[in-house]
């Protein structure tokens, strides 16, 4: 299958964020673009249990969209931890 795309996209400049990303690949690099936390210092039991919480409370409704304001159970332990 032949896909035709409009002439304009053959003149689209690269993904700045693509590029970005790129550089990031290398161990010598430390990026604070593009949202690449270290991984040495991502908690992942952490998140696991606190990921299994939120599915043991809320089952399918924690991956369901929500209004603009976010998720209220988590708003709600934001606001009462930083009152």
């Amino acid at each position: 299958m032949t896909y035709r795309y409009a002439a304009r996209m053959g003149k689209t400049p690269r993904s700045f964020i693509r590029e970005i990303l790129r550089v990031t690949e290398s161990p010598e690099i430390i990026s604070f673009a593009g949202g690449l936390p270290n991984p040495a210092l991502i908690r992942v039991e952490e998140i696991a249990m606190a990921a299994r919480s939120v599915f043991e409370s809320g089952g399918a409704a924690a991956l369901q969209y929500a209004t603009t304001g976010g998720y209220l159970p988590l708003r709600e332990f934001i606001a009462d931890r930083y009152q």
